[in-house]
């Protein structure tokens, strides 16, 4: 074969869309591969459990604890289609994790990314540590992310074609995210801010007044239509449509000053340290790269400025330069930038401090990390002419960032994720361990189980329905004589409220769930950031197993 016909081969099968197309199957295989690996969250088990009574029961009412409603209603309809389980009640997180993926390649058809920019956005979003776990995991935050980035992207499509399918489309992104968690506001203020900010350069020009008034108003209505039907569960409690948002409000501003998960402002910084280091180091140079590019620019300006003072002393008349053309990729870079910004100040500020808040802010990171390695034209090369510079920068970028992006972001990505024993990370935060699955076979094989316990989670989800027949359960430690005369063949206690023993039963403790705690590690962050053996605060369970009659004498 010719070698033109090989190249020809090679260039169709690698093309853009088909390597866009591996790294979509890439990041399905990241987030559907063993996806009910581990147990569920402290907080996974929650939302399902509610999931299945809204399925069972056919209630909902809204609670701003446990966030906004569009999560319980996808996962009981799941359930409803494919069975109530752990592998089922993931499944919708794993594909919006997908599909984040696929809006990327939307902003590239609209020229804010080029080929380059989306291929590495993609891999980024596909790869990193935090988006990985928590696009596996039942929680509000995946979905949030998702409709906010559809939002986004909606609109843009509006900016460019004016058309009121996208107002509509922005609408209804905007309604589904705030249907999500209760700082959506906040987000939707900032992208509100901004934009009126671009309209006041004349960045973004809008149509007619009538005509976006119009679009306006349906965005609106439809978004605040999606909020009033889902919030209000369809109309069956209408008085949650003027409660709700009182209600919210007083709570997240008392979990505010409580700060009953705190953590130093920085909180964040530090997470991105642990799991996020080749993004953080590109998104640096995306930053620096383009800050030298406006110093050069201005530059030329001033060299211009001064050329059109020296011809108009001349009586040279100036030519009227042409309108200049917007960047687009240099819009959409400074969009990602206050974005990131923005989250990142806002989730650094709130008193609650949890792991899975940094992906609002990791998105806008991973983008914007992508624009020091765009298609540049020869104005905006900041290294020109001499040939071993580019070689020099390309085996320094190959020696230092491959490693570091290769085997560190992979390594963390699988260990985080695909390991199902305890890990000691700051991103499990109230994780059930796996040490409860030998307390379900315990549970499995007895005909009565007595609970005497203040904690219990996930334990309800576990057996739910018929299973939870064989549990007697008690809120705290009873009488040590009202467990004896039950006869019952597993007992569990909190193990700060336990019995020194019951006679015929052996006693073992295990962890109910664990965390990293930053108040545990503060002291001795580098120890553990490269050793990675931190100190796990945990709930305990004293299981007592049956071994003997019970009138078997105590140990002496």
């Amino acid at each position: 074969m010719p070698a033109d016909a090989v190249v020809s081969t090679i260039r169709r099968y690698l093309s853009f869309e088909a390597l866009f197309a591996l790294i979509v199957l890439g990041t399905a295989i990241t987030r559907f591969f063993l996806l009910n690996l581990k147990l569920y969250h402290h907080d996974e088990a929650i939302h399902a459990w509610f999931s299945w009574e809204l399925l069972t029961k056919g209630t909902y009412s809204y609670d701003p604890m446990y966030h906004g409603p569009i999560l319980y209603y996808v996962t009981a309809g799941m359930f409803r289609l494919f069975g109530d389980s752990d592998l089922v009640g993931r499944l919708v997180p794993a594909l919006l994790g997908v599909l984040i993926v696929v809006l990327v390649y939307f902003v590239y058809r609209l020229g804010y990314l080029d080929q380059r920019q989306s291929l590495l956005a993609g891999v980024l979003i596909m790869l990193s540590p935090d988006l990985v776990y928590f696009s596996r995991f039942l929680r509000h935050d995946i979905f949030m992310l998702f409709f906010t980035f559809l939002l986004v992207v909606a609109v843009l499509y509006y900016i460019e074609g004016k058309q009121l399918r996208f107002a509509a489309l922005a609408g209804l992104g905007a309604g589904l995210a705030l249907s999500c968690k209760e700082e959506m506001p906040l987000i939707i203020i900032l992208f509100g801010a901004y934009f009126l900010f671009l309209v006041a350069k004349k960045t973004v020009r809008l149509p007619p007044r009538r005509t976006f008034l119009r679009d306006l108003a349906v965005a609106v209505v439809i978004g605040a239509g999606v909020m009033a039907v889902l919030y209000s569960f369809f109309g069956f409690q209408l008085d949650t449509i003027w409660t709700g948002p009182f209600e919210a409000i007083e709570h997240w501003l008392s979990m505010h000053n409580q700060q009953r998960l705190g953590g130093p402002p920085y909180f964040y910084v530090l997470l991105f340290g642990c799991y996020e280091v080749p993004i953080v180091i590109l998104a640096g140079a995306s930053v620096v790269s383009y800050a030298a590019l406006r110093l050069r620019g201005r530059r030329r300006d001033r060299v211009a400025e001064v050329s059109t003072e020296i011809d108009a002393l001349a009586g040279v008349v100036p030519a009227v330069p042409p309108r200049p053309a917007i960047d687009r990729r240099n819009e959409f870079l400074k969009f990602c930038l206050v974005w990131m910004a923005g989250t990142m100040v806002m989730y650094g500020y709130i008193g609650e401090k949890v792991p899975w808040l940094i992906i609002q802010q990791l998105l806008p990171m991973c983008l914007a990390a992508t624009w020091c390695l765009r298609e540049k034209p020869p104005e905006d090369r900041l290294i020109r002419h001499d040939a071993w510079r580019y070689v020099t920068v390309a085996f320094i970028l190959f020696s230092l960032f491959v490693p570091i992006y290769g085997f560190g972001m992979l390594y963390t990505t699988h260990h985080v994720q695909f390991v199902r024993e305890d890990i000691s990370d700051p991103i499990v935060q109230v994780q059930n361990s796996e040490e409860m699955r030998h307390v379900f076979a315990d549970m499995d094989g007895a005909d009565k189980v007595v609970i005497a316990s203040q904690n219990y989670w996930p334990l309800p989800w576990y057996y739910r329905g018929d299973r939870w027949n064989t549990i007697q359960f008690y809120g705290s430690r009873i009488d040590l004589d009202a467990v004896i005369v039950q006869d019952p063949d597993v007992v569990l206690t909190d193990s700060g409220q336990t019995y020194d023993y019951l006679p015929g039963y052996d006693r073992r403790t295990v962890r109910l769930n664990y965390w990293f705690s930053w108040y545990d590690n503060q002291d001795r962050i580098p120890a553990w950031y490269f050793a990675r053996d931190g100190n796990l605060g945990s709930m305990n369970l004293d299981v007592f197993t049956r071994v003997g009659p019970l009138d078997e004498a105590a140990p002496g």
